[in-house]
């Protein structure tokens, strides 16, 4: 069967955390989740350019804020990717989608989230729907577990006959559980490690027993690397992994992210 849930995180905006997300200036902490704010973002990746726009709305909800976060993956993949292997599975053309509705309680550190995320290569997906929570920062560390629940879908997808069922389907569900965690190094810098375990929930028996990267459950691994040029300005580099996959043989890119 195709490979329904190969991760396909890559967590832009998962950095640190504090109840007093809306700065002066209307300037927003970028290093916070919860900070809600319109945003463009450029990446360079071994897999091609990533291009990111987000716009901030009021959701109606006292102390809560939103954002619609849209990400295009993998332009000129083949052409601008420095992995040897990506430039031969893909093409120029964008390689995946993300959309993401986020939203977040300023004054008790809780936020929500709808996450999906369209491999367009492969016609393959994920949506989730999970919460996260602020734990109060340790020195200069800060922690926000995640827990959420998520279904795949994807067209032609092999059934557990062998056949393929022709159009789109949903062959599964499956929790996601994790953190994001933070590491304040300078008042500009910071480091993050955010683990994320998927585990297959239900579905056909192909999809629970092989339905991420070939096993029933997958723990991911990202890392990233930030400095904030000025208030509005900041330069990251990201790594992302699994068990699954070495550290060098996973996706990595630089990426540039502005402020409005």
């Amino acid at each position: 069967m195709k490979n329904i849930s190969k991760p396909l995180i890559t967590l832009p905006i998962l950095i640190s955390l504090s109840p007093y997300a809306f700065a002066e200036d209307n300037i927003q902490d970028m290093s916070d989740p919860l900070s809600v704010y319109t945003q463009a973002g450029l990446g360079y990746t071994d897999k091609g350019l990533n291009v990111k726009i987000g716009r901030s709305y009021d959701t109606g909800i006292e102390n809560t804020a939103g954002m619609n976060v849209f990400e295009l993956k993998g332009i000129g993949g083949e052409s601008l990717g420095w992995n040897g292997s990506s430039r031969e599975n893909n093409n120029d053309s964008p390689s995946l989608i993300r959309f993401r509705n986020f939203q977040a309680n300023i004054k008790n550190g809780q936020a929500k989230q709808i996450d999906i995320n369209y491999d367009l290569n492969n016609e393959m997906g994920t949506a989730s729907y999970s919460f996260i929570q602020a734990l109060p920062q340790i020195g200069p560390f800060n922690f926000f577990p995640l827990a959420g629940v998520g279904a795949s879908f994807g067209n032609n997808v092999v059934g557990d006959d062998g056949e393929t069922i022709s159009g789109y389907s949903i062959p599964g569900t499956f929790i996601v559980a994790g953190t994001y965690a933070k590491l304040a190094l300078t008042e500009k810098i910071w480091l993050n490690y955010n683990p994320m375990w998927k585990k297959t929930l239900s579905g056909s028996d192909t999809y629970k027993d092989h339905g991420f990267e070939d096993n029933n459950n997958v723990l991911a691994h990202e890392f990233a690397a930030s400095y904030q040029i000025n208030p509005r300005f900041n330069v990251r580099y990201f790594a992302n992994w699994s068990e699954n996959t070495n550290f060098s043989d996973g996706s990595h890119r630089i990426e540039f992210n502005y402020q409005f």
